[in-house]
């Protein structure tokens, strides 16, 4: 299967361009170097990527040029338009969590973060949640650019005077300093979940979020640690009956009381805590009748849906299993509006990627801030954009290759048999050590980040 190359060459298509790249070029990458989620801020002027090895690395956005001399009109819109498009540089890196051991199970419990979710900004400080498998915690990231200084009962170096020796008062004043971040844990929210954590959404309320792990999801209020409410609980009597877990889970971007989650078995239930306490019962279910033509041995693990997103809109959901990405309107959960398949060359590669455990690999899939392009990760670094207008989709790279700034992405082809075509990659040639799991796309603006290992690509669009 071949991908149409012309949605970069038409002028009402997005070009996309190297914009930065961050990480270290070692071909030794260490495991706990690699980057395991990516965030945007709600205003994307934030990036925060997270890692195996327990740290969150905060990027900040360069500020706008507020110059303007010599500039006509047109000039420094467009002077101020690229300027503002500035580079991401490091902001702030703390270690959010450490390794564990549970004494009781005798299990590990890995300091690896799995999500990183930020919360609208209220005040000057930025507070996000992360979590790893078992642990929640919200980070509080202020600045500092001003010191006290003059006081009463300590001398310069913090250390206490001897009272006797104050013979005069002073009031302390606050003098410039070298600007400071400041990452420090606001709470830890703990002992709720007794399988891995793979989701956690801050509700539009911006009061309360959710965590999911397998079979159960927790609602919590962001001031109380000491205890959270289930809301969904799908731990059947016997565990052998077991027969899907959750995979992900998100909240409704403007409705506080509706959420969706995903499973194992390919289908996305919605839910509105309006109606009942425990949301067991769904609103709406938005599955897909297996095609029987496809059917094979493989079919319950690539129908797995690894990643689902509401729209900015609230009106659609995608949703991103092994070989394709869907569209479905809330409207109707009969069936998906829109399929597109990512990766379908490797349907005749199924036995092999089972093999080497590849087929259980949970890629993550993004929305464009204006709900009408969608990117999602594949192989050999590839990672492939879908317009839903025009309906044409490209396959393009993270590499170091074409490091300069404003370098046009080209696209990549993958020719899965056949005569191979001079430019076109081998589908047997591909690289599956190398993969795009986690991607991030810029809330307004097009500008993309895409982690590739322990590397974390930036991209932006060429207009």
């Amino acid at each position: 299967m071949l991908y149409d190359d012309r949605y970069s060459a038409n002028g009402g298509d997005i070009q996309w361009c190297f914009s930065q790249v961050k990480g270290t070029v070692e071909e030794d990458v260490t495991e706990a170097d690699i980057i395991s989620c990516v965030e945007f801020n709600h205003d994307g002027e934030l990036l925060a990527t997270g890692d195996k090895g327990g740290r969150v690395v905060i990027f900040q956005r360069d500020e706008l040029v507020s110059t303007s001399e010599g500039w006509s009109a047109a000039d420094y819109l467009g002077k101020a338009n690229q300027t503002h498009r500035g580079e991401y540089n490091v902001y702030s890196t703390f270690q959010s969590h450490e390794p564990e051991f549970d004494y009781l199970k005798s299990l590990e419990i890995e300091e690896k973060i799995n999500k990183i979710r930020w919360l609208r900004r209220a005040n000057p400080a930025n507070f996000l949640l992360s979590t790893n498998d078992k642990t929640i915690k919200l980070w509080k990231i202020s600045e500092r650019d001003k010191r006290p200084e003059g006081f009463n009962t300590k001398d310069e170096t913090g250390m206490l005077r001897d009272p006797t020796s104050v013979k005069a008062l002073r009031v302390p004043i606050l003098k410039p300093m070298e600007l400071m971040v400041e990452a420090s844990p606001r709470r830890v929210f703990a002992n709720a979940h007794t399988y891995h954590i793979n989701s956690i959404s801050v509700n539009s309320d911006q009061e309360t979020y959710m965590s999911a792990d397998d079979l159960r999801i927790n609602l919590w209020h962001l001031e109380i640690t000491d205890q959270s409410f289930n809301i969904v609980d799908i731990k059947p009597a016997n565990m052998e009956e077991l027969n899907e877990v959750i995979t992900a889970a998100e909240f409704h971007p403007s409705m506080c009381n509706v959420f969706v989650y995903s499973s194992s078995k390919g289908s996305i239930r919605l839910c509105d805590m309006r109606s009942r306490a425990l949301c067991d019962q769904h609103t709406k279910l938005f599955e897909e009748p297996e095609d029987p033509t496809n059917r094979s041995f493989f079919s319950e693990i690539i129908s797995s849906i690894s990643d689902v997103k509401f729209s900015h809109s609230g009106r659609y959901l995608i949703s991103r299993d092994y070989l394709s990405v869907k569209v479905w309107d809330l409207n109707m959960d009969s069936k998906p509006i829109e399929t597109y398949p990512v990766h379908e060359f490797l349907r005749s590669k199924l036995c092999s990627l089972y093999e080497n455990d590849c087929i259980f690999d949970k890629f993550e899939c993004a929305w464009s801030g204006d709900d009408r392009h969608i990117m999602t990760g594949s192989y050999n670094n590839f990672f492939r954009m879908f317009d839903r207008e025009s309906k044409r989709d490209v396959t393009l790279e993270a590499s170091r290759e074409n490091m300069k700034p404003r370098t046009v992405l080209k696209p990549r082809k993958v020719c899965s048999g056949g005569k191979r075509k001079k430019d076109e990659i081998s589908v047997d040639s591909l690289d599956f050590s190398k993969k795009i799991l986690h991607a991030g796309w810029h809330p307004s603006e097009n500008v993309i980040a895409v982690a590739a290992t322990n590397n974390l690509y930036i991209f932006q669009s060429k207009d």
